[in-house]
This record gives C-alpha cells, structure tokens and sequence, in this order.
C-alpha cells in the first residue's frame, strides 16, 4: 500500500474523498436476467481511471450516439433504485436521461424498471458523479441536472463527504448550459441550509424562486420509497431549484 499521496496517486490509488462509501451486494435473480440481457445496451462502457467508479479523464461521452439522437438531457445523480429517473422518462419521452450512480444493485435495479416499461431513452453509467461533471459530460450539454436525497452525513465530522460543496457547484456550472436547471432535494434541514449557501454563493447559479428560497414540491419527482422513509421519520422535505446563468 502506498504510504504518501504523491504515491498513492503514482500508483493509480483515488487520494480524493468522494460522497459515498464501498458497499457490496448481490443481485437478485430479476436483477440479474435484466442486467445480463440489457446492461451492454444501456449501461455505457467507459474506459476507467484507477478506480472502478472513476472515468479516464480524457473520455468524453458522445451523448447524440449514445441515445441515438438529440434531446434534452437530464442527468440524475445518485439514482438510487431509479424510481425517479424512469418514472421521469416515462411521463417525458421527448428527453434523455442519464442516471448516475456507482452501485451495481440500484442500477441493476434501474435497468429492470426501463425494461419492464420498454423505455429507449434512459441510459446508466457507473461513476463518481464529481468525476462525470468535470470530464466525461461535454461542456454545457446538460438541460436539468438532478440531486436528489444525496447521503446528508448528519455527523459533523463526515460533513467533508457531503456531495454538495463549493467544489461540485463549480463541475455543476461547467456542465449544465446556460439557462439549465439544478433541482435538489433532501430530508435535512441543515443540509438544505448548506446548499443554499453554496449554491447561491456562486454567480453562474440564481435561485430561481429567490435569494434563500425554497422550492415547492417538483411535480416531476416522483415520491419514491427513500423520501417515505423520511416522512415516517418525521423529517419535512425540502426542494431547491437553481437557474444556470
């Protein structure tokens, strides 16, 4: 194992720290027919970096070829068990979406639910989602990036891997065109304050509904069973909705 940074990055070892934590876990026998006959159509293939969740800094991903035409985009990051992303797909053929998300059960998941509605225009990729924003999606080719419910880290000493920092809002503003949409939503209070403030302390972003406003509920988020284990948890949610300049 290397014993500095410098070696750590000579060796090809991710030395940042990322939103999310290894986790492991089988796939059940659905999961499993659908991943083995549809991942190769929709997961795209993307040349790693170091780790198994990274992407080679100098692929692109050709978005027009990969749906096979142009639209607009939306990129979900953290997709979960994609009820959100397809649900969206659904309801708004007329769009693309991209769900971003590095464990293999929730796409897998992801997956059986396109399937299951013979959706043509939701892709996956399996990638740190800051990694996606700063290299692999062109410059300005995203209409609606999505956040939703990203791990909120309640400890203060693990808020350093909030998603949401002062970092991603700058790979957000490379990646969404102007006039793009940045819609969030947690079912923390205090990390809904952090990205109020993060968001809105960076001038390529306007809160859309005002200068340290909420959002009221997106119609097109679809309730899925994360935020009913906030409701049951008693936790009130809260939408955020940011303007691309």
């Amino acid at each position: 194992m290397p014993e500095t940074l410098d070696e750590a990055r000579e060796q090809g070892f991710r030395t940042d720290i990322v939103s999310f934590v290894r986790r492991s876990g089988r796939l059940n026998p659905r999961q499993q027919r659908a991943w083995d006959e549809h991942a190769e159509r929709l997961v795209v293939d993307v040349p790693r970096a170091e780790a198994r969740t990274s992407v080679d800094p100098a692929y692109v991903l050709d978005v027009a070829a990969t749906f096979g035409r142009r639209a607009p985009l939306v990129v979900e990051v953290g997709s979960g068990l994609g009820e959100a992303v397809v649900h969206a797909a659904e309801a708004t053929p007329e769009r693309d979406f991209l769900a971003v998300e590095v464990y293999t059960p929730g796409l897998a998941q992801t997956v059986l639910r396109a399937t299951q509605r013979g959706l043509t225009n939701v892709r996956l990729l399996q990638a740190n989602a800051a990694e996606v924003l700063t290299t692999t999606l062109p410059e300005g080719s995203v209409d609606e990036l999505w956040v939703f419910f990203p791990d909120p880290w309640h400890k203060a000493r693990h808020h350093k891997r909030r998603l949401v920092t002062p970092s991603l809002v700058e790979l957000a503003a490379r990646a969404i065109r102007p006039g793009g949409t940045w819609r969030l939503a947690t079912d923390w209070a205090e990390y809904a304050d952090q990205m109020l403030e993060v968001i809105g302390a960076n001038p390529s972003f306007v809160n859309v509904h005002g200068v340290g406003a909420v959002a009221p509920r997106f119609e097109g988020r679809v309730r899925t069973s994360f935020e009913g284990k906030g409701h049951a948890a008693g936790r009130s949610i809260t939408d955020l909705e940011f303007r691309r300049v």
